[in-house]
């Protein structure tokens, strides 16, 4: 019989594959060491079999709400796999210039000046512009 906690990483996983792709997936996992062990599991299981889970707002709105949350920490690392996630979660290219626009007016020009070059980059990558 399963734990919640499995069932919450099971979850978590197919999830996180569903909206990062098995590429990148299986890039994360064959890099876990003892030492981010923990942490992966911590990720899978709460952050994608539960907050990306949950039913208040499908997987678009949670990757809009994710790049904005991207450009307002500064996090450009993050923010070429969360576009490629935003195309897979249905999101188009407009939407996603939309949402990049609103982050120049509540994230400041700069923060959304980098978030234009990698999410243009990222678009011309996937054949989307």
């Amino acid at each position: 019989m399963s734990s919640p906690s499995d069932d919450a990483y099971e979850r978590g996983m197919r999830i996180r594959r569903e909206v990062l792709g098995d590429a990148h997936v299986d890039r994360a996992v064959e890099r876990t060491t003892d030492f981010t062990a923990d942490f992966q599991e911590l990720i899978t299981t709460s952050i994608w079999g539960g907050i990306w889970a949950r039913p208040g707002i499908d997987r678009r709105m949670r990757s809009a709400v994710t790049l904005t949350a991207l450009v307002a920490l500064g996090r450009e690392g993050e923010l070429a796999m969360h576009v490629r996630a935003a195309l897979r979660n249905g999101l188009t290219p407009d939407e996603i210039k939309e949402v990049l626009l609103q982050t120049a007016v509540y994230c400041g020009a700069p923060a959304a000046n980098g978030a234009f070059a990698i999410a243009q980059e990222v678009l011309a990558e996937e054949g989307a512009l």
